[in-house]
């Protein structure tokens, strides 16, 4: 599910970290309630997807990462980490990916109000 097209009155927002402790070119890994996550900055530009790949329930956030193009390192799949959308096989269900804001210098990840 693509939650960054949400507007955001409908996520909560909960504060990560500042901006300047995630260098471009870097990801982060962080457990918002149970649900695990990956952010990463793409030159300059974050992007926050769950940390699962939707073929295996398996983690995906240390996988290869080519533009905004993220691969499985356990089965090889593929997803934009813009949207979510699974690119190849062996997947076919995209995985969530979630709105990122900066406020007062910090990153801020939303997740859908329940």
């Amino acid at each position: 599910m693509n939650y960054t097209i949400y507007p955001e009155e409908k996520c909560d927002f909960f504060e990560i970290l500042p901006i300047n402790d995630l260098p471009s070119g870097e990801r982060l890994f962080v457990e918002l309630g149970d649900i695990p996550i990956v952010i990463f900055n793409i030159a300059d530009t974050f992007y926050a997807i769950k940390d699962q790949c939707s073929h295996e329930d398996l983690e995906i956030g240390d996988g290869d990462l080519e533009g905004h193009d993220l691969s499985c390192p356990h089965h090889g799949a593929h997803f934009d980490v813009r949207t979510g959308e699974a690119l190849t096989l062996p997947a076919v269900e995209g995985i969530p990916a979630y709105p990122v804001r900066v406020r007062k210098g910090n990153l801020e990840v939303g997740l859908p109000k329940e």
